[in-house]
Formats: C-alpha cells, sequence, structure tokens
C-alpha cells in the first residue's frame, strides 16, 4: 500500500512539472475568436468556455459609439458594446469599425502574445455629401 502511495506521488508531482513546461497559458472566459467567426462562452448545446487559450494577446476598443459593427479581416465579428476586449491569437488582422451616419475605422494590426494594444476609433459624424452635377 506504502508503494502504490509512493508511486502515486511521484507521477502527480511529475504531471505538474509536465504542464509548468509547455510554456505560460491562460484561462479565458468569454468572447473568442475561432477560425469560424466569433463565438460565446456558451453556443448551443456544447459549452465551449472557460476553455485554455495558450499565447493570446489583446485588443481593446475604446469608442463613445457602442453601436457600431466590429469586422475582422472582413467578417462581422459582433458589436462594439459585446466587443470592447478581445482576446486573439498573434498575427495580422484588419480591422474596422462601422456605425451608419458615421466615417468608418479601419486600421491594420498585430496582435502580440501577452501584450494588449488599444484602439481609440473615433468615428465622427460625417458631413452631408455634396450633390454632383450631371
Amino acid at each position: 500500500m506504502r508503494k502504490l502511495f509512493l508511486i502515486g506521488s511521484v507521477l502527480m508531482t511529475l504531471l505538474s512539472a509536465t504542464a509548468f513546461a509547455r510554456g505560460p497559458a491562460m484561462v479565458v472566459v468569454g468572447p473568442g475568436f475561432g477560425p469560424y467567426g466569433w463565438y460565446g462562452s456558451y453556443y448551443g448545446p456544447y459549452p465551449y468556455g472557460p476553455y485554455l487559450v495558450a499565447n493570446v494577446g489583446q485588443v481593446k476598443l475604446d469608442t463613445h459609439v457602442k453601436e457600431a459593427d466590429v469586422f475582422i479581416d472582413g467578417s462581422y465579428a459582433g458589436t462594439l458594446r459585446d466587443l470592447k476586449t478581445m482576446m486573439m491569437r498573434p498575427g495580422n488582422y484588419d480591422i474596422s469599425v462601422r456605425a451608419p451616419g458615421r466615417e468608418s475605422f479601419e486600421q491594420k494590426i498585430y496582435v502580440v502574445a501577452g501584450k494588449t494594444l488599444k484602439l481609440r476609433p473615433e468615428l465622427r459624424v460625417q458631413s452631408a455629401p455634396t450633390p454632383t452635377v450631371r
């Protein structure tokens, strides 16, 4: 019985050591960007969160227009009210923020693992278009 307990203790110690050898990881609860677009922490009958995500960066959007739509690489991601902070994998992205009657914000970004990128789109009110003479 003592041998079994000793072997179990050694195995548990080695298991925790292998978890640290993989590198830093974090548990993320909330929206995340997957290969098929944005999804919440619970989607249909299959719970997806909290889930383990290693090596991610944050993108924070700060603007006064909360009903604006956010697009990532041309795909709709959601409204700004829901996507204040996004956890994204490292890499290049095209972010655009659009609201009706306002100028759109477009920027190419590079997300770095472990870092936070803060974007402040102004989304100014568009001036009335000048009539064109044909």
